[in-house]
């Protein structure tokens, strides 16, 4: 398993839309525009709290012709899985649940 570096990884989760974003991926690959609209907020916001997520090391994207789908990166998804949801980062936890609602 990769080691996530705790100050990147609590900067990115730091922010309850980010925690959200995560929650969403934990069920399956989203696009800007899905998780925009289902968290009503905008595109130009979604696309800056992905940016900090995938900096962070914990997602990755894939592209299809103009759209890109972003999905939880294998290290953090094989994480979340073995551990029950929870990221254990020595100095906190964070516990994911599947509702992003």
């Amino acid at each position: 398993m990769k080691i996530f570096e705790c100050i990147h990884a609590l900067k990115a989760l730091g922010e309850e839309t980010r925690i959200r974003i995560v929650q969403m991926l934990l069920e399956k690959e989203r696009s800007v525009n899905e998780i925009a609209e289902t968290l009503a907020i905008t595109q130009y916001n979604v696309s800056k709290h992905l940016r900090v997520l995938r900096e962070a090391g914990l997602l990755e994207i894939k592209k299809e012709g103009q759209q890109r789908f972003y999905s939880l990166a294998e290290d953090f998804q094989s994480h979340l899985s073995k551990n029950d949801n929870v990221l254990d980062l020595g100095c906190c936890t964070f516990r994911f649940d599947k509702t992003a609602k």
